[in-house]
């Protein structure tokens, strides 16, 4: 089966046909394929066949995504928070068998939403549709994220100094969100080369160390994870970081006038 299905390939892309079926005249042929390393099921290409495609690798842009979602009706919520969090609408398949995080799976919760109907959408049910299709940890911040649309806790609103962090214990699972958060939106924010920032990104930075340290005020494990890099993700610019170490005291100085 496989020997006819090399055949078909190989007349399609030679001759434009396959059969007794001509493609019309201008026919362009593409293919498209899943790439061993994503854990899908796949078949290795002969060499005969790579040699005779032009390869493209495609790559998940969260700005076209959004534009497409918006003028789609993806679900509100969807949007709001991949907003927030743009960095979690793709991510790598696991090794294991577990739901994870694509543009198709995020679209699929959109429709759960949607037939579940929002007199029904419970904190609960959220949780309980986000995890039956994105990733685990995503699917418990974006439960994180229903809860706190509810609540009078926005990031925007702290970042434009009209509220502060929570610091109530019930809180918690609100506060890791917004940490989260605050993180991407840093990252977002900041150019990787400091000779790129321009005024309104320099003001952020500044806004951002003293928000670093009113958070640590309440939680030095949630403003280490705002500033935190791993293997997989990267973290706050070097330049930044270097501020930060340097900054931090002068911004705890600073506080302890105000308050005196």
């Amino acid at each position: 089966t496989l020997f006819y299905r090399l055949q078909s390939f190989y007349s399609l892309i030679h001759d434009r046909r396959v059969g007794e079926y001509v493609l019309p005249k201008g026919s362009i042929v593409i293919g498209a394929g899943n790439r061993a390393q994503d854990s899908a099921i796949v078949k290795t290409m002969s060499s005969a066949l790579i040699n005779r495609m032009f390869h493209v690798q495609l790559h998940v842009s969260n700005k076209d995504w959004m534009e497409w979602a918006i003028g789609f009706g993806i679900h509100p919520f969807v949007i709001e928070y991949l907003q927030i969090r743009p960095d979690q609408l793709w991510t790598e398949p696991p090794k294991h068998e577990e739901p994870f995080s694509t543009p198709r799976s995020w679209h699929m919760l959109s429709d759960a939403l949607y037939e579940y109907g929002e007199e029904n959408l419970t904190n609960e049910i959220i949780g309980i549709l986000a995890a039956g299709c994105v990733s685990p940890q995503h699917a418990s911040q974006f439960q994180t994220f229903h809860k706190q649309i509810h609540t009078k806790y926005h990031l925007n609103k702290i970042l434009n100094g009209d509220m502060k962090f929570p610091h109530e214990p019930e809180n918690r699972d609100v506060l890791y969100f917004l940490a989260q958060s605050f993180r991407a939106q840093i990252i977002k924010e900041l150019p990787n080369e400091k000779d790129a920032v321009n005024p309104s990104q320099r003001q952020f930075a500044h806004q951002a160390k003293s928000l670093i340290k009113d958070l640590a005020s309440i939680s030095h494990e949630m403003a280490q994870l705002v500033v935190s890099s791993s293997e997989k993700e990267k973290g706050s610019p070097d330049w930044f970081m270097t501020e930060i170490i340097r900054d931090l005291p002068r911004l705890a100085e600073r506080k302890e006038k105000k308050d005196a």
